[in-house]
């Protein structure tokens, strides 16, 4: 590991799989679970006049699986132990209703799409199948498929150095994973902030001409290391610790998470979804992070993923989407608003959902349990046609009746949105094979 303090430094170094254990710190810029996780992954395009200048995504997940027939289609004709206690509020697009915890959506539903019967779920708790699309058992053995933002990462070049490409913001964890690079390995992970990330990109002092001759050395050293490689794990390190370089010397990252430096007016706008209840060990309602999405695709971000709540309604289900709806309800207002105000919106697409449904019956707790037959979602932005109602589950809310539409179908449409054209373009796996993105097209009723 070699380790740079301020005026001093310190050299000692092993070879044990950049996939295990750490092997390089600047400052205290560490190298992670997942490779290079903090000094890896800085390619993104420097925002233009007129438009964003480049297609991001954000992706809402809602860790714990929401409860479709609360959210966008109410089951009215249902009995009440089905129905639960929600009633259908109008949106400003005639004939479309959607769930009464959504009221400042139901006045953006032009700019959105609400997908009422999304099938192909896993009974997971797990983000994977929302950040890639594909099962988590597909491609096992060589890592399984990369996440949406790791593939856009290694299908696009860099523009902005100083900002990665995919930023996960999020902790590990079965409620918070911000997805993984699959085959693709640890130079396409995402870059996950938090509160030693953030010390991570500061100089504690070290002026920049002291570290660009540390720059120096460290790549020296990497590429005697690369020589005695027999595995070819450290190829490439050289480019790794220059982009984590870009970093230290940028403050554009290091901005953008600090909310504080954003309009007082904005931040109410978003609200802070405090407070948070219903947390356990899930995530918090948290919307500033989701204000912090719109930060770093303003500044060359091409995709963020976030956790929102912990959707996992066992028990008192109205409770929980009481709560966990009205504080979506307004971050998912204030973004697609803000996004719309600053000439961003067709640029960045959103897309809102969970790993599956929950059952239609409520069970004796109050609440509903895991559904994987059927699902929803909500996608906003990134040029699509809004004000539509997409699909229909029966009148218990037990599987789609009309127009179901595949997780697959999602992804190729969120690829689209990005200008990437699935039916042509493949990545190859480790043992050199090329791999569609995915194996269905986009939703055509919004493309």
């Amino acid at each position: 590991m070699l380790t740079i303090f301020g005026s001093k430094s310190r050299q000692s170094g092993y070879c044990d799989g950049v996939n295990r254990r750490s092997f390089l710190k600047v400052g205290a810029l560490g190298v992670g679970t997942f490779g290079l996780n903090q000094a890896d992954i800085y390619r993104a395009e420097a925002a233009t006049s007129g438009g964003l200048g480049h297609k991001a995504v954000i992706n809402i997940f809602l860790g714990g699986g929401p409860p479709h027939q609360d959210m966008w289609e109410i089951k009215t004709e249902a009995p009440k132990e089905i129905r639960g206690p929600f009633q259908p509020i109008p949106t400003n697009v005639p004939g479309i209703q959607i769930g009464e915890c959504f009221p400042k959506i139901a006045q953006i539903m032009d700019k959105a799409a609400v997908l009422r019967a999304v099938v192909g779920c896993e009974e997971r708790h797990d983000s994977f199948q929302c950040m890639t699309g594909w099962k988590f058992s597909e491609l096992r053995t060589m890592g399984g498929h990369p996440a949406l933002g790791s593939t856009l990462h290694k299908l696009e070049g860099p523009v902005d150095r100083s900002v990665p490409p995919y930023v996960g913001m999020a902790t590990a964890g079965v409620w918070r994973n911000p997805g993984t690079p699959g085959f693709l390995g640890p130079t396409y992970a995402p870059f996950v902030p938090n509160g030693e990330g953030l010390a991570d990109m500061k100089l504690s002092g070290v002026t920049t001409d002291r570290l660009a001759h540390r720059q120096q050395l460290l790549s020296s050293m990497d590429r005697l290391r690369r020589t005695m490689d027999a595995t070819g794990q450290l190829e490439g390190l050289d480019s790794y610790t220059s982009q984590a370089f870009d970093v230290l010397t940028s403050s554009k990252l290091v901005d953008a998470l600090d909310v504080s430096k954003e309009a007082p007016s904005i931040r109410a706008r978003y609200g802070d979804g405090k407070p948070f209840q219903f947390q356990y060990d899930g995530a918090a309602t948290d919307n500033e992070l989701v204000l912090v999405a719109r930060r770093l695709v303003e500044i060359g971000v091409r995709c963020v993923t976030l956790t929102y709540g912990r959707w996992d309604s066992h028990g008192d289900n109205e409770g929980l989407v009481r709560h966990h709806g009205s504080r979506l309800d307004q971050a998912v207002h204030a973004l697609v608003t803000d996004l719309d105000e600053r000439g961003m919106l067709d640029d960045v697409s959103i897309v809102v959902w969970g790993e599956f449904g929950r059952t239609p019956r409520i069970n004796p707790q109050g609440g509903r349990d895991h559904w994987p037959q059927v699902s929803c979602a909500l996608l906003a932005g990134g040029g699509i046609r809004g004000g539509q109602a997409i699909g229909s589950t029966n009148r218990l809310g037990e599987f789609a009746q009309t127009r179901p539409v595949h997780m697959q179908e999602i992804f190729a449409t969120l690829y689209k949105n990005l200008g990437i054209d699935t039916a042509s373009t493949t990545i190859t796996d480790r043992a050199g094979r090329p791999q569609y993105l995915t194996n269905m097209d986009p939703i055509r009723e919004l493309v």
